[in-house]
């Protein structure tokens, strides 16, 4: 998904002349945390709400605070997790889509980003969930997609996190199927750890967890 497919064209956006008051206005009339500015069709920037409350100057165009712009924007032909990432450094509900020419197309929200990511990441579609801790060099896709498809099922979406304190990396994987005990307890025999899992087999899970505190309990 390209960020252009995402694009708001209802979020309004300032001119350099516009008023301090103003912008105050669109922004809290629109729950935002910033706005987008443009002389004509080219992007400047964004303007803050904080920013625009410091300058205690309300009939002033927002010109003056132009050293205060975020010049942060993403452009329409890459992927949207490229707004993704600017949302979350920035700490902005807005993110700017600017062209080639660097005219604003438009902006994408948190709210539609939000949206996009549990589309991509498969939080609509029904599964379960087998969250997987290892070390960066045993991480092999081959093998865990191996264990999974041995147990009838199928990945739908594989994610991984590095944990920096550990030195561990998490691999979250999503299944087309709620019955997953077989295949934890398959990753349990190829000595995979397993921090969590969810199905459909709460009290089975029960199980495999009391098993697995007494395994560890024998072992002291």
């Amino acid at each position: 998904m390209l960020n252009n497919e995402l694009i708001n064209h209802a979020i309004p956006q300032l001119q350099l002349q516009d008023s301090i008051s103003r912008a105050l206005q669109l922004i809290q009339e629109y729950r935002l945390t910033h706005l987008p500015v443009v002389s004509g069709n080219k992007y400047l920037g964004m303007i803050g709400e904080d920013d625009l409350f410091d300058a205690g100057q309300e009939n002033s165009s927002i010109g003056i605070l132009q050293d205060n712009f975020i010049t942060m924007a993403v452009r329409e032909e890459e992927h949207f997790l490229t707004s993704l990432n600017c949302c979350n450094l920035f700490e902005t509900n807005i993110v700017p889509v600017i062209n080639q020419q660097n005219e604003l197309m438009g902006i994408i929200t948190a709210t539609d980003l939000l949206k996009a990511l549990g589309s991509y990441s498969g939080s609509n579609e029904m599964g379960g969930i087998i969250v997987i801790e290892m070390d960066r060099s045993r991480f092999a896709i081959s093998e865990i997609s191996r264990i999974v498809e041995s147990n009838d099922a199928t990945i739908l979406h594989l994610n991984t996190t590095f944990n920096a304190e550990n030195s561990l990396l998490t691999v979250t994987l999503q299944l087309n199927k709620k019955e997953i005990a077989t295949i934890v307890s398959s990753f349990e025999r190829y000595e995979y750890t397993i921090v969590h899992y969810f199905g459909d087999e709460k009290f089975e899970n029960e199980i495999h967890s009391n098993y697995r505190h007494l395994m560890s309990y024998l072992d002291i």
